[in-house]
């Protein structure tokens, strides 16, 4: 039974795992353990006697019943001072022209090396910054040259053929992300 998945972003995920009892995920590819970049269990699990990692791939771990956490580090978080801080920089509208120039777009959550597609779409909301961040990926890439009234209709739709899109749940939570890291940047310039 497939659990799902909880990602949870950090300025330094390090500094949490040090204080946490965990074991890394693996991921288990011709019969070789590596690994997993983010995926941690806080339950006990099997695991390698020589690694401490789970010694079942993550996949495999789900279907037994364990539960993977991704922890994430989104290095944007650096540079909140504190909860207030955070606040006031989510709250506020941003200068929506920053995605105009490419440096700063280059230096932007998920959207490096994407200036074509954003310069292109021009996006002047959080809805529309989502819907960017779909289109980048390859199965919604087809709607770059759409109208907005288009791209709405048809950017959250699953793709029957399978081919990877960005749910619009993580498409708006980066979008969000991206908001913060425009505000920061406005911030930490001022």
């Amino acid at each position: 039974m497939k659990r799902g998945d909880i990602d949870i972003d950090f300025a330094d995920r390090d500094v949490i795992l040090q204080k946490l009892k965990h074991h890394s995920a693996s991921i288990i590819s011709d019969k070789e353990q590596k690994k997993h970049n983010t995926g941690v269990y806080f339950q006990d699990i099997p695991t390698d006697p020589l690694t401490g990692r789970a010694s079942l791939d993550y996949k495999d771990a789900d279907n037994r019943g364990y539960y993977k956490v991704d922890m994430l580090n989104v290095s944007i978080y650096k540079d909140i001072k504190d909860g207030k801080h955070l606040n006031r920089l989510m709250a506020k509208e941003p200068d929506w022209t920053l995605l105009e120039n490419k440096e700063i777009v280059d230096e932007l959550f998920h959207l490096n090396g994407h200036f074509d597609i954003v310069s292109k779409l021009k996006p002047t909301n959080i809805e529309q910054l989502a819907a960017v961040l779909a289109i980048i990926r390859p199965a919604k890439r087809h709607l770059v040259n759409s109208t907005w009234q288009d791209i709405e209709q048809e950017v959250w739709q699953k793709p029957e053929d399978g081919t990877y899109f960005f749910k619009k749940a993580h498409a708006f939570g980066y979008a969000h992300a991206i908001v913060l890291q425009m505000n920061l940047l406005v911030d930490l310039a001022n």
